[in-house]
């Protein structure tokens, strides 16, 4: 009876890796291969995040010796460098060891240290998980590395679409952090305000909301941007089913899930080409595209898609395809199903 320890953060995070485990938790092959989540990380103060990681290498020792398969999840060098322990432990044992790489964004991956610390991990992984082909590309790029590289696409999650509850939002999710790029999307929004006096962003995060409230008064648009702080569950059904354009305007990701709810919701979506976005978004036919802390093109996609609603429906339509096809959620259990019986085979 093959089974799999899936080593990742915790239920109780905020972010990528845990919206993506707990996906593959719905689908078959989590019963079929008897996973076993162990939770090494959780955000807070110092002593919760050795607690966890403690207590985590703790059970994973335990269950380890029963087990055919790791799955690790990491994201930056800092993950990496925590879960080096759990990789060569299941190495001893003779285990099977995915890694399964959530990156924040490509750059740091082609700086030196961090160079040596994946190749080394990288290399002597049985298989390697990306999230799009303009990631295997820069794994290969920055590490040389492209034998066991292989694209497994973060799910849309299984959402109630209400466009009957539609209002003119443009919707912000995610960590309120410079690299998200919240101040372009004031800016940027800024522009075409008055324009628009019926519209409204809506930022749902937390981070640098006093600074972010700052730059909005400074633009003078109080009145037209609300902060609702980290929302989940029925609050955050609502803000998605409300919205009706979503804006990520980060300058780097690796495949960002706010935009993937966003496509299960329905919501058309303008986004900047960072990370796994160029491989899937075409300007003007599934998205709108603008770059990097272009402030002026901003505006000019948000008036676009304000004014044109037959463009947002289209848009829809376009992202669908995706929702439907190669991200959605039975289709990327499927495969990763089929990934743990290659490998056991």
């Amino acid at each position: 009876m093959a089974k799999v320890l899936v080593v990742a953060t915790s239920r109780k995070t905020r972010g990528g890796i845990m919206s993506v485990v707990k996906a593959h938790e719905t689908g078959d092959q989590w019963k079929k291969y008897h996973c076993r989540w162990i939770e090494t990380h959780r955000d807070g103060n110092n002593i919760r995040k050795l607690w966890y990681l403690c207590t985590a290498l703790l059970e994973y020792i335990c269950f380890l010796p029963f087990y055919d398969i790791v799955h690790i999840h990491i994201a930056t060098a800092q993950s990496a460098k925590r879960k080096q322990l759990f990789f060569y432990l299941a190495k001893w044992l003779g285990k099977k060891v995915i890694f399964h790489f959530h990156p924040s964004n490509e750059k740091f991956l082609f700086e030196p240290m961090n160079v040596r610390l994946y190749r080394k991990l990288f290399s002597k992984a049985d298989l390697v998980l990306v999230l799009s082909e303009q990631w295997r590309c820069w794994i290969k790029m920055a590490l040389g590395l492209s034998n066991h590289i292989e694209v497994l696409y973060n799910p849309c999650p299984i959402v109630n679409r209400r466009d009957d509850l539609r209002k003119n939002h443009i919707l912000f999710a995610g960590s309120i952090i410079s690299r998200k790029g919240y101040e372009t999307l004031i800016r940027g929004f800024a522009k075409i305000a008055q324009e628009h006096s019926d519209w409204k962003v809506i930022f749902a995060g937390n981070g640098e909301i006093a600074n972010a409230m700052k730059i909005v008064e400074c633009c003078g648009i109080q009145n037209q941007v609300e902060f609702l702080g980290w929302v989940t569950d029925k609050d955050k059904e609502k803000v998605f089913q409300e919205a009706s354009v979503y804006c990520l305007a980060s300058d780097g990701e690796g495949f960002p899930m706010g935009v993937l709810d966003a496509w299960a919701y329905g919501i058309p979506c303008v986004v900047t080409p960072v990370g796994g976005i160029p491989d899937i978004v075409v300007d003007g036919e599934n998205g709108l595209v603008f770059g990097v802390g272009d402030v002026d093109g901003l505006a000019n996609k948000l008036h676009m898609i304000i004014i044109d609603r037959t463009l947002r429906e289209n848009i829809v339509l376009g992202q669908d395809q995706y929702v439907k096809g190669a991200f959605n959620i039975n289709s990327i259990n499927r495969k990763l199903e089929k990934i743990y019986t290659r490998l056991l085979e």
